[in-house]
């Protein structure tokens, strides 16, 4: 015979106030009877963060929170706040536990019991269950057994009648939380955690995983503005510059905090700790002092950046979790491709630079395949101190992260790092810069940072051909006046570097009169080249092949400037030199052979031009093949020389030839 049940109790849906949904649900659930302990009610467990002056309210979070409380059809006993170390989540659980501790405890509103855990180990959250089955009298276990206890605590919540929360802070083992996690029920209780992992054992069995981001640019203005004004120093903030700190520091709460102490403390306007952040010979832990009180845990943001390491390096299998941080470090933050790191120079520098399990083994490393790489790579998305949206996609890091890495780069290590990272760029460069022109832009902007981040490394003790290959790269796509700023750059650093007589600054000066004269700035092409081949010739002998290259280059400019017969005698000088000194069939003797049937034809000598250019041609084919490109170029020049000869049927058809081949 069935037994009468006791009537099922139906809660009012879900109540907001303030951005905070109340723990309340509309779902009719039959609870057990439940003996309730008789204690003093509210009861708090645990020591809630205080909120950091000119806390954010985070807007964006907050309705995720609120949404995912409130879902149709789905129950959600938790959410999981994740996000990088430093963009508040703490913070933000603090704001929403103080809240809801804080309201007016009525039928529908307010707490009965919060319970604030640190979730770094699970026996900081045994030992606060505990607390909370002494403070509630439970029964279970013998005295002493904090593991009893916080089972018996765990037993009692979905039972109980009371509206509670727990705040699991700073998850870093989900697997060994797991079992501790609350099995709550969604009439009454609550769950929030805070985590920097994304395993997919935080989701699921109603839990939900709100990704945290950081900063908005309009959160930067107004936390910096209310900050510097709260502790009386509003002079200090700057409208101008707020956006470019944000960018700098990454929009990263902790840091914008840390450095707002920074500027208080030493009464220095924004422009000014910019100026002191961009000097990278300033360290972080002198930028953004631990003793700021933004946040209230007094550790620096170096700390806070890295604290996944030690847990991350326990449990790398692989052991090349760490150097590949610390190579990332070295690209650009917004993103570099993963295949870097599976390049040949990559793995070889790897196989040697992992620590080894003994001494004795560190020289008889095994061979670092492309799947150590990979979960590698794994390792370091799971303690979220890199970003990758899929295995392919390109890896981001934030840039305090990268910067804090690469302070502890040892510094005799960085040059090797530098070239070796440098060689992998140069493995992925495409042959054709205008075949994959997102893939270009993306190798020239990790090339720059790569230098900027190293220098001198990649100059030392002769420049890496990457820091040349950006400038082929830009003018290749039509960016000519980007290669003129670039190779700008690059001869300064060549300057300060090799000094203004080196072989290689002298190379420098001729890529950029070749950038001018793209750019169409004709008459400083000139005027470069005539000094480049002067010094030349002054430092290497008439006779060297860079005062060859360069007296080539110099007829180039003349022909572009309209001084025809200028570029045309000294272009046939250029010719005789490359087949004295190099030989008739050396490419750089076929090169010239071309420029100076072009010299013809600038000329108007438009039968020598032919002439020369079926020369070419013959030679091309004979010494190259006939499917080389520069046999295919050949060819097509040789068209052109038959159109200006009015020789147009001949023109037509080798052209149709060309067209084809191509």
């Amino acid at each position: 015979m069935k037994q009468d049940r006791a009537p099922r109790r139906t809660r009012q849906s879900a109540h907001t106030q303030g951005n905070i949904t109340q723990i309340t649900g509309d779902v009719n659930v039959q609870v057990p009877p439940v003996r309730e302990p008789e204690v003093e009610w509210p009861i708090w467990v645990g020591t809630v963060p205080r909120l950091a002056a000119a806390f954010q309210p985070r807007a964006q979070a907050r309705e995720a929170v609120t949404q995912a409380r409130s879902v149709g059809g789905s129950v959600v006993l938790s959410q999981v706040l994740a996000g990088d170390g430093g963009v508040g989540k703490s913070q933000l659980a603090a704001a929403l536990a103080r809240e809801l501790r804080d309201q007016e405890r009525s039928q529908y509103s307010g707490l009965d019991l919060l319970v604030w855990a640190n979730a770094t180990e699970p026996d900081q959250i045994i030992t606060a269950y505990a607390d909370a089955a002494d403070r509630l009298g439970l029964p279970g276990g013998a005295p002493g057994d904090v593991a009893a206890a916080a089972k018996a605590f765990l037993a009692w919540l979905p039972a109980t009648e009371r509206r509670w929360l727990i705040v699991l802070d700073d998850i870093t083992d989900p697997e060994a939380v797991d079992p501790w996690w609350p099995d709550g029920s969604h009439r009454n209780g609550w769950v929030l955690a805070t985590t920097r992992r994304s395993d997919a054992l935080l989701s699921g069995q109603g839990r939900k995983l709100i990704r945290l981001d950081l900063y908005t640019i309009e959160e930067v203005r107004a936390y910096l503005h209310h900050r510097l004004a709260d502790a009386g120093h509003p002079h200090l903030y700057d409208a101008d510059q707020a956006d470019r700190l944000a960018e700098e520091l990454g929009r990263l709460p902790l840091a914008l905090g840390h450095a707002a102490a920074y500027m208080i403390n030493k009464r220095c306007g924004i422009a000014d700790y910019l100026e002191r952040f961009c000097d990278t010979s300033n360290k972080l832990s002198e930028l953004m002092p631990p003793n700021a009180d933004t946040e209230g845990y007094g550790r620096p943001v170096t700390t806070a950046l890295l604290v996944s390491l030690n847990a991350l390096q326990a449990a790398d299998t692989t052991r090349l979790a760490r150097p590949l941080l610390e190579f990332i470090a070295l690209m650009d933050p917004l993103g570099h491709p993963s295949a870097l790191w599976t390049a040949p120079p990559v793995r070889a520098h790897l196989c040697t630079s992992r620590p080894g399990r003994r001494r004795w083994l560190r020289s008889h490393q095994p061979a670092v395949t492309e799947q150590d790489i990979h979960a590698a790579l794994e390792c370091l998305r799971t303690y979220a101190l890199i970003a990758q949206d899929t295995a392919q996609a390109p890896i981001r890091i934030h840039a305090l992260t990268a910067r804090a890495i690469r302070e502890t780069i040892p510094p005799q290590a960085l040059p090797a790092m530098a070239r070796t990272a440098a060689d992998a760029i140069l493995s992925l460069w495409p042959g054709l810069d205008h075949n994959d022109r997102d893939l270009s832009a993306t190798l020239r902007a990790n090339t720059m940072l790569l230098d900027q981040h190293t220098f001198p490394c990649l100059w030392k003790p002769t420049p890496h051909a990457c820091v040349y290959r950006v400038s082929s790269s830009l003018t290749a796509v039509g960016l000519y006046e980007q290669a003129v700023d670039y190779d700008q750059r690059v001869l300064q650093q060549n300057y300060e570097t090799l000094g203004p007589d080196h072989i290689d600054t002298l190379a420098a000066r001729g890529t950029l009169a070749n950038s001018y004269s793209d750019a169409g700035r004709t008459q400083e092409a000139l005027e470069l080249d005539e000094q480049v081949l002067a010094d030349c010739e002054r430092l290497l002998g008439s006779d060297h092949p860079r005062a060859l290259a360069a007296r080539g280059n110099l007829a180039n400019s003349y022909r572009g400037a309209g001084r025809a017969q200028e570029a045309l005698d000294l272009q046939e000088r250029v010719l005789a030199d490359m087949e004295r000194l190099l030989g008739p069939d050396h490419p750089d003797t076929l090169t010239a052979r071309g420029s100076l049937a072009i010299s013809f034809r600038g000329a108007g000598r438009t039968q020598e031009a032919l002439d020369l250019r079926e020369r070419v041609l013959a030679d091309c084919e004979r010494l190259l093949g006939p499917d080389h490109p520069r046999t295919l170029a050949a060819r097509g020049s040789l068209a052109n020389s038959y159109g200006d000869a009015g020789r147009t049927q001949e023109a037509l058809d080798l052209q149709e030839r060309v067209l084809a081949d191509f």
